[in-house]
């Protein structure tokens, strides 16, 4: 089922920069990260409070905070910069750098996580570095 979720995901991952880049179109590029993270949060705090699950706030434990916090910045960073390298950027060339997080993601996941990394995985990344640069070249 992960697969298909995963799917959807770069789906509606691709959707959201080509609306962005239409919608940032005379907008200051952090204003419009604004407007977007307010719309994300009632549509996430709405699915949690539909779905019921609301009341596992408080299963929440001190490290999963400061872990799920820090995510959020890392999050909002990203989306800062992805707004701004769109708004002064193409499309089809923002998005393939963008997604190059695919890589450093492997490489973190080796470093910090102790995910092993096998020969498949590493031509994959190999290849996504390729295409990456060929892309944006």
């Amino acid at each position: 089922m992960w697969i298909l979720y995963a799917v959807l995901s770069a789906f509606f991952a691709a959707l959201t920069s080509i609306l962005a880049k239409i919608g940032i179109d005379g907008v200051n590029s952090n204003l419009a990260t604004a407007v977007r993270t307010v719309v994300v949060l009632i549509m996430a705090w709405a699915i949690v409070w539909l779905t019921g699950v609301h009341h596992q706030i408080s299963g929440i434990t001190q490290k999963s905070w400061i872990f799920l916090t820090l995510s959020g910045l890392a999050t909002g960073a990203s989306w800062l910069f992805f707004f701004k390298a769109l708004q002064i950027g193409d499309a089809s060339k923002v998005v393939p750098v963008d997604k190059f997080s695919v890589v450093i993601t492997i490489l973190m996941a080796f470093v910090f996580l102790h995910e092993t990394v096998s020969l498949k995985v590493l031509i994959g990344g190999g290849l996504i570095t390729l295409g990456t640069l060929i892309m944006v070249l």
